[in-house]
């Protein structure tokens, strides 16, 4: 299209990277910071039940997305004002959905589900808390995930999988992204690049022997 005074305009449909940047609910300097998705592909399959964070929703696009329309989303938030305005971000970008369950805070807390879930991804400050209540419903083979912004709490959390039995194949990996100036002759990285947008734990949850037993968490323990 073009203005009236002729300046000329293409208008295209962002992208889910670039529709996160403009939602409603947090401030634009801190989504580059905490936007975990571009990385979640390789951890997400479609025709996936994936038990996640409501929040405010940027997280849930992704999960929509990955799992795909044969897939399902159950998400758990405690706060009824974030939940309103998730589900008013989602339709906005994805219309109505219909693989999209809202489970009541609590259940979440107690992690059971009338089936088991391919999937358990989380955004919050202590995760290591779920740990073990995650084992009654996420099925052997499925994947817990978890976002964190310092390596202090991916450490504990690490810890946690590692001693318990009904996880292996533990590992923790830093985001990072650096644009590239790419023009004629000139080549070389952008001078200023976001060096840091958190760690991402994923763990398998497996079958443990028979006889091994879960090695409680120290609440005491200091980092």
């Amino acid at each position: 299209m073009r203005t009236s005074k002729g300046t000329r305009c293409l208008a295209i449909r962002p992208t889910l990277a670039e529709y996160v940047l403009d939602m409603p609910g947090a401030p634009r300097s801190s989504i580059r910071r905490t936007w975990p998705c571009p990385l979640l592909g390789r951890h997400l399959s479609r025709r996936a039940r994936a038990r996640g964070g409501h929040g405010l929703g940027r997280l849930t696009l992704a999960l929509l997305r990955a799992v795909g329309p044969d897939g399902k989303v159950i998400t758990y938030e405690q706060r009824e004002d974030f939940a309103r305005r998730a589900l008013a971000n989602i339709q906005t970008r994805m219309g109505e959905v219909t693989n999209l369950a809202r489970a009541p805070a609590a259940r979440g807390r107690r992690a059971r589900e009338e089936e088991p879930v391919d999937r358990a991804v989380f955004d919050l400050p202590e995760p290591w808390h779920l740990v073990e209540p995650v084992t009654r419903s996420l099925r052997s083979g499925g994947i817990f995930l978890s976002y964190l912004p310092t390596i202090v709490q991916s450490h504990q959390l690490s810890e946690a999988l590692r001693r318990h039995p009904g996880y292996a194949l533990v590992e923790t990996f830093e985001t990072l992204m650096r644009p590239w100036n790419i023009d004629g002759l000139s080549v070389r990285p952008f001078h200023r690049m976001v060096a840091h947008t958190g760690f991402i734990t994923v763990a398998r949850r497996v079958v443990p022997e028979e006889g091994v037993t879960v090695r409680p968490i120290e609440s005491n323990q200091s980092y």
